[in-house]
């Protein structure tokens, strides 16, 4: 589940008690091969949190309110160094639908909703294999993650994006569920090194963000029981696991 953010994470400092500090933070970014930047063109930097309003103020001048010895921002942080191109879409567009809200008090509505999700709890989910990725949409989780394992392993990858669910992880518990963007790819995917994965796969995750129609509805991100992916929970390797229905749903 970690795995994409093994390498950044190594790289961070520790101050009191083991905590990483926004500088830590910050010279983590500078180190990127490539200048992580908003969609307005502002370098990214992480800054004490204030009141002013989260996502105009990360748009407009790059600053991202961050608390320290927090697990939830850190996780946050992390992400923007693996996944910027998706993290600074999502922010654009937080930016632009704010910015077209009349009546705040109404709501965020469904685009900002839907933003929100992935933000939080998305996982992408890279699929080599129709088939499979319709099973995960119909939510017949034990055919695909145990009737279908080894097609699992070979032909399906999942990168947790959402920091939210990173910090949820550090406590498993039976009910941890992701909402899962389902990204068809070639086999061909599977052959990179994991930089490279991970570099093609925030291209494509955020191009899609950045298509209004991906915005219409919440529904269009599937519901994921991510103790049930083969390899992240000692107990899905008993068949009978996939039988609790509580936790593996079936399709409403």
């Amino acid at each position: 589940m970690y795995e994409p953010l093994r390498k950044p994470a190594s790289r961070l400092g520790s101050g009191r008690e083991g905590w990483p500090s926004l500088d830590d933070y910050n010279r983590l970014l500078q180190s990127a091969s490539v200048p992580v930047l908003t969609h307005s063109a502002m370098p990214v930097r992480f800054v004490p949190q204030s009141n002013e309003a989260y996502e105009q103020r990360a748009y407009l001048t790059g600053e991202v309110q961050t608390r320290s010895e927090n697990w939830h921002d850190l996780f946050n942080a992390l992400v923007w160094q693996v996944f910027p191109r998706t993290k600074a879409a999502i922010n654009r567009l937080h930016y632009q639908a704010g910015q077209g809200r009349q009546q705040p008090a109404a709501g965020r509505g469904t685009a900002r909703d839907v933003l929100t999700l992935f933000d939080e709890s998305g996982v992408a989910v890279v699929c080599a294999q129709d088939e499979l990725g319709d099973l995960l949409k119909k939510h017949e989780w034990k055919k695909l993650f145990w009737q279908r394992r080894d097609d699992v392993a070979a032909h399906m990858r999942f990168f947790v994006f959402g920091h939210s669910l990173h910090e949820k992880g550090l406590q498993p518990y039976i009910g941890l569920t992701g909402k899962a963007l389902i990204l068809p790819l070639a086999g061909s995917f599977f052959d990179l090194p994991l930089p490279r994965q991970m570099d093609e796969l925030d291209t494509m995750m955020a191009n899609h963000f950045l298509d209004p129609d991906s915005l219409c509805a919440t529904a269009a991100l599937t519901p994921l029981p991510l103790l049930g992916i083969p390899g992240w929970w000692p107990d899905n390797a008993r068949e009978e696991f996939y039988e609790n229905t509580r936790y593996f749903r079936e399709k409403r």
